[in-house]
């Protein structure tokens, strides 16, 4: 006996594109054996589905409770059609189309502890690239030029995906499945240092190592990030932390302190609980913490109090 089958427009809004939304609902529709389609619109996302009643009810609810990390649903609205609208056989992320915007793109967020162990796999192709980014995590905002939001809608359509890309981008298994800013050495953006004339003093991984350098002589070093520039120096230096809040004349505002880990974070400061999932999250804030005061602050002094 033939499973009775029904079809449906399941419109979904909120924060919903540029967050690995499209490859979710492909993998929860190939799971539940449902047909049909998932497209970014000028509203959010719109999905196009057929299957028996009680798959795409089990669908719609896993939807709703396991969303991609960086999602937000604010609605999800679903309209019944006849089963003649959906001749599809199989299901796909179909071609966005555009619209009145009434979507929402996610901020960039924090790399994610997988891409951060692809950047220190030597085994990766990812090795050490600092523009290293997948579904969950990366540029997104930052980047975008136009709603729907697809790579050639963004600042990276200037670098077309190499082979090896191309094939994560396709693979359904893949974190990467459908990232749109995914990127690598051989294709994507690059890094280098050059001085304030525009002279290039290094490139790649030569550069990041002349930066370091750079930084431990008590040099202030412009970092361009993907949000703007990031003036930084050596925060152990009290002498390179007053040139800087001399130039910025900032002579008694806390400048922001970034560590290696929390370990080193609580060599400075007390930490709790709330404070790290904070600094651990995609958001990644600048946190307030409360200084220890039981070790010494030379550092965080130079910071905190005026030249």
């Amino acid at each position: 006996m033939e499973t009775r089958q029904v079809a449906e427009d399941i419109r979904v809004e909120g924060i919903v594109q540029g967050v690995g939304f499209r490859p979710t609902v492909y993998r929860l529709a190939e799971q539940y054996e449902l047909r049909g389609w998932v497209l970014n619109d000028g509203a959010g996302v719109w999905i196009r589905i057929a299957g028996a009643p009680e798959q795409i009810a089990t669908f719609v609810e896993e939807l709703k409770g396991s969303p991609p990390p960086l999602a937000r649903i604010t609605r999800i609205t679903r309209t019944a059609l006849p089963l003649t609208a959906v001749p599809e056989r199989s299901f796909s992320i179909a071609a966005s189309q555009t619209g009145i915007v009434q979507t929402k793109i996610s901020p960039d967020a924090a790399t994610c502890a997988s891409c951060q162990r692809d950047l220190q796999d030597p085994d990766s192709r990812f090795f050490r690239y600092p523009f290293t980014n997948c579904t969950h995590c990366g540029p997104r905002l930052s980047i975008i030029r136009a709603i729907p939001y697809d790579r050639h809608q963004t600042s990276m359509a200037a670098f077309p995906m190499c082979v090896a890309c191309e094939r994560d981008y396709q693979a359904i298994a893949n974190r990467r499945f459908h990232a749109q800013p995914i990127a690598c050495p051989t294709c994507g953006p690059q890094v280098w240092l050059e001085e304030s004339d525009g002279q290039i003093l290094a490139k790649g991984e030569a550069a990041i190592a002349r930066t370091v350098l750079l930084l431990r002589q008590g040099e202030i070093i412009a970092i361009k990030g993907l949000g703007g520039i990031h003036l930084a120096c050596d925060a152990s230096q009290e002498t390179a932390v007053a040139a800087l809040r001399h130039r910025k004349h900032r002579p008694a505002k806390p400048f922001a302190l970034m560590v290696r880990d929390l370990a080193q974070l609580r060599d400075y400061c007390h930490v709790n609980e709330i404070e790290q999932q904070l600094l651990a999250s995609p958001a990644a804030p600048i946190v307030l913490l409360t200084r220890r005061p039981d070790r010494p602050h030379h550092a965080l002094q130079a910071l905190a109090h005026p030249i």
